[in-house]
């Protein structure tokens, strides 16, 4: 019987492994009506952070290793998670033992890594600032305000497929305006915010070797406009295409609008 080498993605660690890296130090400033006193992947979409959302998206398929690069009010993040069990149930306070025992609440199997970044990092630099927690394997990477009905393992097969350094996700940003149908009558209908015809963009869930943290050089790097672009020049920059729903949170007509999506019971990520 002829032998055959392992299948690559048999060999290939599982979601689990795949450290997944959310980048969540900006300012927010185009959102300074929520951002105030809370870092922008913290602002509420239903009754969770923006961020919370992302995470479950991942975790839905498996991956529930996070790296989260913190920068502008951290510390709101760090809480979140700190007291994710012991504010979500039942808690009995001995005050003459000086002891806490929390009861109940939601037990997520998540791995939560909060990494101070910096302030005032740029994207790049922050992800160099990750560097001890992503160089075992490929690891993912996104950013803390966009939301998605992706499957992010059809898109780390499809980084494996191609053998390049990195993996970006193209997306069609949804239009500012809403839409028009023609019936076959002539009459028509109005759509919100349909998905634009041509017009791809990164819509920033990403897929990296660990060789691209070495492109990297410093705090000052911008991802999106040095390492992505020298991945480009040098071909090894691949993109996968996502014709489902996205949306980032980046203006408070965009936030309003996801948070609409929730409350109607049909947000399209939550059931990715």
């Amino acid at each position: 019987m002829e032998r055959r080498p392992p299948d690559k993605a048999m060999l290939s660690p599982m979601p689990a492994d795949v450290q997944v890296a959310i980048l969540a130090g900006g300012f927010g400033t185009r959102l300074a009506e929520e951002t105030d006193v809370i870092p922008k992947p913290m602002v509420d979409v239903g009754d969770r952070p923006i961020l919370w959302h992302i995470m479950q998206g991942y975790a839905r398929h498996g991956f529930t290793s996070f790296c989260i690069a913190l920068g502008y009010k951290g510390e709101v993040i760090k809480r979140y998670f700190h007291d994710y069990i012991a504010l979500g149930g039942d808690m009995t306070v001995s005050l003459s033992e000086g002891t806490v025992e929390a009861r109940g609440g939601e037990r997520m199997d998540w791995t939560v890594h909060l990494v101070e970044t910096g302030d005032g990092t740029a994207t790049g630099g922050r992800v160099k600032r990750m560097g001890d927690y992503l160089r075992d394997g490929t690891f993912m990477l996104t950013y803390g305000d966009g939301l998605a009905d992706l499957d992010p393992n059809e898109l780390l097969a499809f980084h494996r497929s191609h053998g390049k350094l990195a993996t970006i996700t193209a997306v069609r940003p949804p239009s500012r305006f809403g839409g028009i149908e023609f019936h076959d009558d002539d009459t028509v209908a109005f759509t919100e915010k349909p998905q634009m015809g041509e017009g791809w963009i990164n819509g920033g869930f990403m897929v990296f070797e660990p060789a691209v943290l070495d492109m990297i050089e410093e705090d000052a790097t911008i991802l999106e406009a040095d390492t992505l672009e020298r991945l480009a020049d040098e071909h090894q920059l691949m993109a996968f295409r996502h014709d489902g729903f996205w949306q980032c949170a980046d203006t408070l007509r965009d936030l309003r609008y996801l948070r609409s999506l929730w409350d109607e019971e049909t947000a399209p990520w939550a059931k990715a």
